[in-house]
């Protein structure tokens, strides 16, 4: 028998909800299922030891033979950066992005010796049919070329996503395609889903034309002086305009920073960065009058092992400060970033350079994501009857749903859902299922992916705060004793030296509690458990500490 068709079409968010970064959902319709991005997030301090964070595959995975095709709106970490997992873990028939996602995708790819064969570039002009799902895309304006939104009808209705936008009337690169959006809003939008970023931001956002004018009277200002910019590598509209910049005041441009690297070289082959003659070496930009020279750099965040960074410190082997340098933050900080920024600045100011960042009285960046008037402005142009945003955490997800209620929209039309929900669309009518799927965080602790759960995360917390203490003890279990005093060693909980007291307790502390069960157990493994649940109250009331207590129990028998 033929397994039963689902009823409606799904939208399966897994990941970009209650966060900014991470971005994943899926549509599945009749057997077929589409994925729309596959981002990453970085961690924040309190996750020790892990290098990123991942949706979770298991849905894809578990419903492998279904997943037709991967489709990219932008080429962003938090878009792209799991694809090198995701095409590990699950079988992707086909990638689809446009052009410079899809070689910042190959690159990714090439650099972990992974062979994909089915990647795609995609233009406006491109529609993707399956046997139930048709995909079509629209221009859209953001910090990095080629951004998209994504329009997806099946037989219960049309879905558009926006990716990460902004309307910028003055751009550097090509204009969103306002006409498209209107004619898809015109022809019926069932559910927008639609960035949220900056929608506690009121008003519109900065245009980058405006930021290009600021750039610009530095150099004016600065003609003799050595310019070092950091800004976000993957800025390639900003990156550009530095470039025209830099030639109109023969200046040539040195670059440090991988990433930086990657995104221009992409950039200058793609053809949306011009003048690539302009780059030269460390090496010829140290032989140059310090006004012929720009130097591009990552570590606009602090970073500390960033190109910036080490500038500032006077660790960078290539380039030294000078005291008349002046430093341009062009860059916002990103929450949880500002301590870092400031300890780079400090360093610089100790340097004796000049040093700007953003401010009101210069407009030296600005953010690639809409505000809340440019919110309205897409939903007034696709009309859609529900509204899901995403790409926030709860407060922005809240408020962009508010936003959609201005605009006329039902309350009850809106959906302000979690990693994991699932809402069913049928007959143009949507609701949120009570059906789930794993939404969780997925660690990659190095070449370690998914090994490494909560319970990991906690113990490193408390070996970082509190430290280990090690029980080391014999015992011969044929005749029921303990052979000699426990020995205790501690990293990162006491000085065993200067504690001799503490310890002397804890020894004849660990020898009563093992003696104590040495007896009524089989195993010697059966110890260990009460060792340490009868050891921390004590602990604790000694010190006020909780340190990760590891006994390693050696079996003797004589």
């Amino acid at each position: 028998m033929k397994e039963p068709k689902p009823n409606g079409t799904k939208i399966l968010v897994l990941g970009g909800l209650g966060e900014v970064g991470k971005n994943m959902y899926a549509i599945e319709c009749d057997g077929e299922i589409i994925v729309i991005d596959a981002g990453i997030s970085f961690p924040e301090g309190d996750l020790l030891g892990i290098d990123y964070v991942l949706p979770d595959f298991t849905y894809l995975k578990e419903n492998e033979s279904k997943v037709k095709a991967l489709f990219i709106t932008h080429g962003h970490e938090d878009h792209i950066g799991g694809i090198p997992f995701l095409v590990q873990s699950v079988n992707i028939p086909e990638i689809y992005a446009p052009n410079q996602a899809k070689e910042l995708i190959a690159m990714k790819l090439a650099d972990r010796n992974i062979r994909y064969d089915n990647l795609n570039a995609y233009t406006d002009q491109d529609t993707i049919n399956f046997e139930h799902i048709t995909v079509e895309f629209f221009k859209t304006t953001h910090s990095i070329p080629d951004s998209h939104g994504i329009s997806i009808t099946t037989k219960d209705g049309r879905i558009v996503t926006t990716g990460d936008f902004k309307f910028d009337f003055t751009p550097i690169g090509p204009m969103a395609d306002l006409h498209k959006m209107a004619r898809i809003g015109t022809e019926g939008v069932d559910l927008l889903i639609s960035e949220s970023t900056n929608v506690l931001n009121e008003g519109v956002s900065t245009s980058e034309s405006k930021v290009d004018g600021a750039l610009a009277d530095f150099f004016d200002t600065y003609k003799n002086e050595r310019i070092i910019i950091a800004t976000f590598a993957s800025n390639i509209y900003r990156l550009k305009h530095i470039f025209e910049t830099c030639y109109k005041n023969n200046r040539k441009i040195c670059i440090f920073g991988r990433s930086m690297e990657n995104n221009i070289e992409i950039s200058i082959k793609g053809g949306y960065i011009d003048h690539g003659d302009l780059l030269i070496s460390a090496e010829e930009a140290n032989q140059l009058k310090p006004g012929e020279v720009t130097i591009l750099c990552t570590g606009s965040q602090g970073e500390p092992l960033a190109a910036l960074s080490r500038i500032a410190a006077g660790t960078h082997k290539q380039i030294k400060l000078r005291p008349d340098d002046v430093v341009i933050f062009s860059s916002s900080a990103i929450p949880g970033n500002q301590l870092s920024i400031s300890k780079t600045i400090n360093k610089l100011y100790l340097k004796g350079v000049k040093v700007f960042t953003n401010t009101s009285l210069s407009d030296i960046h600005t953010s690639g994501h809409a505000n809340q008037e440019e919110l309205k402005l897409m939903i007034r142009l696709l009309m859609p009857k529900y509204l899901m945003p995403f790409h926030g955490d709860y407060r922005m997800l809240k408020r962009h749903a508010d936003l959609g209620i201005e605009c006329g929209m039902p309350k009850e039309n809106t959906f302000v859902l979690r990693n994991g929900d699932v809402l069913i669309m049928k007959n143009h009518v949507i609701e949120k299922s009570t059906e789930c799927v794993s939404g969780e965080d997925v660690y990659v602790d190095g070449d370690r992916i998914g090994e490494i759960c909560s319970a990991v995360i906690r113990d490193r917390k408390i070996m970082s705060s509190d430290g280990i203490l090690v029980v080391l003890a014999n015992i011969d279990m044929k005749k029921k004793e303990l052979l000699a005093k426990p020995n205790i060693t501690t990293r990162g909980f006491i000085l065993v030296n200067e504690n001799e007291e503490l310890i002397r307790s804890l020894e004849i502390m660990s020898s009563k509690i093992m003696n104590k069960y040495i007896k009524s157990v089989d195993s010697i493994h059966l110890i260990k458990p009460k060792l340490i649940s009868e050891l921390i109250p004590f602990i604790e009331q000694k010190t006020g500490r909780r340190p990760i207590i590891l006994p390693i129990l050696t079996e003797i028998n004589r």
